[in-house]
């Protein structure tokens, strides 16, 4: 037996899927390297990023990184003094000291590397991985949620999934999930290994930081009834664990304290729509 969700809760989370990637206008000037489009940005970005003109040159669809930088190496070194003067100025979101590989598609060769806090700034593909963490079977599945800490440099206090985080560069998906299972809830590596992949969900919107585009990698991962969450490096300040209607609920939520981050409510809702069944309104 499934548990059941009612179509009009399923109908008002679509709608709050769908206003927040289309809540600001897409940027439309581009970042080009060897005439690939790697970034989007919008015109302020743009002229700020002009200033730099030993790593930047003006190109008809927006801005390409100058010629002159021809290896991976040298993109990643010009790209690094240019992101550490927007931190200077105020520009970024916190600094992570990590860097994610900017490349055509997932696996491929990088063309350089980014550190992450300028990821949205400079609208570069980015990959993620997200575990929904289950327990029970049929119409008891239920899941634990996560709130994030108040000091989080995006989406600060949300609901988020229980694991969840940024791929940087080198790192493959399930090693992403296996760090990010034991710092965000202490599961153990063994555990996290056993997570089911269940596929792709594609996030692009412009948000104040930048813009946002992204690729998570989802996996479900069935926990033990008993198991209890427990962050590690205080990143999550609070867990509960739901069953599928009431996660569901807290999905449509638009406002106030229980609202969900976009990324996880497009993860949980992948979820919901495996293992739930739908009634009518």
């Amino acid at each position: 037996m499934r548990r059941v969700i009612e179509a009009r809760i399923l109908t008002a989370i679509d709608a709050r899927v769908a206003a927040l990637l289309t809540a600001r206008p897409r940027p439309q000037r581009a970042l080009l390297v060897d005439g690939w489009t790697f970034g989007l940005v919008d015109a302020d970005r743009e002229a700020r990023l002009a200033r730099w003109t030993d790593v930047f040159e003006p190109a008809a669809e927006g801005l390409a990184l100058h010629a002159t930088l021809a290896t991976p190496p040298a993109r990643t070194d010009a790209l690094e003094s240019v992101v550490r003067a927007l931190r200077d100025e105020g520009a970024l979101t916190a600094w992570r000291n990590e860097r994610y590989a900017v490349a055509r598609r997932f696996e491929a060769p990088p063309a350089f590397d980014l550190e992450r806090a300028a990821a949205r700034y400079f609208g570069i593909q980015t990959y993620a991985a997200h575990a929904n963490g289950l327990v029970g079977t049929g119409a008891d599945v239920r899941m634990w949620l996560a709130r994030r800490s108040a000091t989080k440099a995006i989406d600060p206090g949300l609901l988020d999934n229980l694991v969840g985080g940024g791929i940087t560069a080198g790192e493959a998906p399930l090693a992403t999930l296996v760090r990010e299972a034991w710092e965000e809830a202490g599961i153990t590596a063994d555990l996290a290994m056993q997570a089911r992949a269940t596929g792709t969900i594609h996030v692009e919107r412009a948000v104040p930081d930048g813009f946002q585009r992204e690729t998570i990698f989802t996996y479900d991962l069935a926990l033990p009834g008993d198991f209890r969450p427990a962050s590690q490096d205080g990143e999550a300040v609070e867990h509960r664990c739901l069953g599928l209607p009431a996660v569901a609920d807290v999905l449509a939520q638009t406002s106030g304290a229980e609202v969900m981050t976009l990324d996880a409510t497009m993860v949980a809702l992948s979820c919901l729509r495996r293992h739930a069944g739908t009634a009518a309104a």
